[in-house]
């Protein structure tokens, strides 16, 4: 296979995350499809994406919505078909937008057809080949699971198979069993996925769970920091142990390290869900020769603070440009939720993107971002996430989860049927359509801030430039890269900056009067002078602003 191109696409690129379940129904069932994401490729063109990512769309049971797959190389039928797929690939493409599928290959759905052999359902043949690709132990001495490791949506991560008197391991749900890593055969079989995928265009890859494919050899016993306090939610059950063993493992990279190789014969992006909030740990998820990028996940754990926000920007350090920076994502409380709610909560959320727009590294919006969406409304009977307990919607992920709102038309446009997950009607002011007709909306705000993205980058080429930060205390956080200078104030009143004296704003969010009374709110400045004499303005609170000087 010769390399569509030499050249890594994704420098200077802006990705867009799709939840393909709640994105657009094209025929009226309930559920988002590919034909629905092919519908709205001239909203994600005019929005100023240059790749979106798809969460599975795979046949599935639909335990964890689809990161339960039971066949890797097909289209499940609530989504489209290959055919489907093939069609909105070329579609995209004539857009100039690239597609990047989402790999699960930490575990696959227990319907798979290789554990369902390795229970012995098709025949001893198949149970001795299967049995090795996942991983099974004998209980403990006393019965019990073979160790003391938690699943990541709480409780024991091993599931006894009374048939074969062994327990098999899963980090997440038990219709989830992990893959055994450790066998030569695992890695052929994916091998072959990816190609599958790449053959058929696919410009790259995310890959789920990125830090947990390979598990410790002896599967040793986690140390235990605390006891698991009674009515533990996941992430405390979690937090109780020390996890040397389940995840992390090095020999995970020898993984990535041969999917590189394969993603770098056809030009493609390999990127992981690299979930440490540690940058060093992160600098170990991502050495030179593995995943080219992995997300980072600090920005959605943090109070909104000014020496939080500079943290995750400035503390990433010399990986900045290995990153993909998002504020929110299909896990994760939408990011305007989580940094205060309403005005506040969506502003905020903006000049972090604004941020993240001229860091070093790959900036991705999850989808309704533009449109400043909080969490949607969803009643307590209605919750359909597995994770947390019955009708605790606030321990899932439902709320970041539901359907887009195209319009003010029933169930908001998404679709004709109701939706496959409840919710309240959003207003008519969150909607695409009313948000398009309105200068100052969000919708329109962030068309603006990546149209100048892209323009600035192929101006000034800033992709070879190199990002200063500036502002170590106090609320006003400065980024100068090259000819471009982003002021944010994150306080609560208007505070003072300083940019260079022939900065010019080419790109403003409504909001914030400088000292002269124009509106650089969130502004990107440019200059083509490379003075270094400076002059003062006023940031308003929660206001960013971008100028090239």
């Amino acid at each position: 296979m010769t390399s569509r191109s030499s050249k890594q696409w994704w420098a200077g690129a802006a990705g867009y995350q799709i939840y393909i379940r709640s994105f657009a129904d094209s025929n009226d069932d309930g559920v988002g499809d590919l034909d629905g994401i092919r519908s709205k490729l001239g909203y994600l063109s005019d929005l100023g994406v240059d790749f979106i990512w798809i969460t599975p769309f795979y046949p599935s049971p639909g335990d964890d919505w689809g990161y339960d797959v039971a066949d890797y190389c097909d289209v499940d039928p609530l989504f489209g078909d290959l055919a489907a797929f093939d069609a909105l690939l070329a579609d995209a493409h004539d857009r100039g937008i690239r597609i990047v599928g989402d790999l699960v290959p930490n575990h696959s759905s227990s319907a798979h057809r290789w554990f369902q052999a390795a229970l012995g359902n098709a025949g001893d043949a198949a149970r001795e080949q299967y049995r090795h690709y996942y991983v099974w132990r004998d209980p403990a001495p006393d019965g019990g699971p073979p160790n003391n490791w938690v699943g990541y949506f709480g409780g024991p991560a091993w599931t006894l198979d009374p048939a074969s008197g062994q327990y098999y391991l899963h980090l997440f749900l038990p219709s989830q069993p992990d893959f055994n890593w450790r066998n030569p055969g695992v890695a052929d079989e994916w091998d072959e996925i990816l190609r599958f995928w790449l053959d058929r265009g696919v410009d790259g890859f995310r890959v789920d769970v990125a830090g947990g494919l390979v598990k410790d050899s002896g599967l040793r016993s986690n140390p235990q920091l605390a006891p698991i306090p009674p009515g533990a939610s996941r992430w405390e059950q979690w937090d109780c142990f020390e996890h040397l063993h389940d995840v992390f493992q090095p020999e995970s990279q020898d993984v990535f390290r041969r999917w590189r190789r394969i993603c770098d014969e056809y030009g493609a992006f390999l990127h992981g869900e690299t979930y440490h909030l540690d940058p060093r740990g992160m600098g170990d998820l991502l050495p030179p020769d593995g995943m080219h990028n992995g997300y980072w996940f600090a920005p959605m754990h943090i109070e909104w603070t000014p020496e939080q926000v500079r943290g995750v920007l400035v503390g990433a350090g010399g990986l900045s440009d290995r990153l993909l920076w998002a504020a929110g994502s299909h896990d994760m409380p939408r990011a305007p939720t989580r940094f205060g709610g309403g005005d506040a909560g969506r502003q905020r959320t903006l000049v972090m993107n604004v941020l993240f727009a001229f860091a070093p590294g790959v900036p991705v919006l999850y989808q309704g971002e533009e449109l400043g969406l909080e969490d949607g409304d969803v009643a307590p009977e209605a919750k359909l996430d597995p994770v947390g307990p019955d009708g605790d919607v606030s321990a899932g992920r439902d709320g970041c989860r539901t359907p887009m709102p195209w319009d003010n038309s029933p169930n908001n446009g998404f679709s004709r049927a109701e939706p496959w997950l409840r919710s309240a009607r959003r207003p008519a002011s969150d909607s695409a359509a009313a948000q398009q007709s309105d200068e100052r909306s969000w919708l329109r705000t962030y068309r603006r801030l990546l149209a100048t993205r892209r323009s600035l980058f192929a101006r000034a080429n800033l992709a070879d430039e190199e990002v200063a930060w500036e502002g170590d205390d106090g609320s006003v956080i400065v980024l100068r890269r090259g000819a471009v200078t982003v002021t944010a104030n994150t306080a609560d009143e208007a505070a003072a900056a300083e940019i260079p004296s022939r900065a010019q704003p080419v790109f403003e969010t409504p909001g914030a009067l400088d000292s002269a009374g124009h509106d650089i709110s969130s502004a990107l400045q440019r200059s083509d002078s490379k003075s270094t004499d400076r002059r003062m303005h006023s940031v308003s609170y929660g206001q960013t602003a971008l100028r090239p000087i």
